[in-house]
């Protein structure tokens, strides 16, 4: 990707790049399974398992960004755990 500006070769490399193709792919399946989940489950058990991206963004950062995370951020992932199992039993 070039750097960005606002000439008419930059927006035609960004419509023209795979991987912006992908994550506007990506983003449009992911809504429609959203969109499914709110349909099937009751909102109020499926919105709070969205704090899960917080635990899968941490172990993220753990295996691609080699981050250390304290002990006090694990006691935070997991009560998010605890909690999502409380609302789905």
């Amino acid at each position: 990707m070039p750097a960005f500006a606002w000439t008419r070769d930059f927006w035609l490399s960004l419509l023209t790049n795979w991987y912006f193709a992908a994550c506007g792919l990506f983003f449009g399946l992911a809504s429609l399974l959203w969109m499914y989940i709110v349909k099937v489950f009751p909102f109020s058990s499926a919105y709070p398992m969205v704090s899960l991206s917080y635990v899968f963004g941490m172990l993220a950062a753990i295996l691609f960004f080699h981050e250390e995370v304290s002990v006090i951020k694990w006691v935070g992932v997991m009560f998010i755990v605890l909690g999502c199992m409380l609302i789905a039993k």
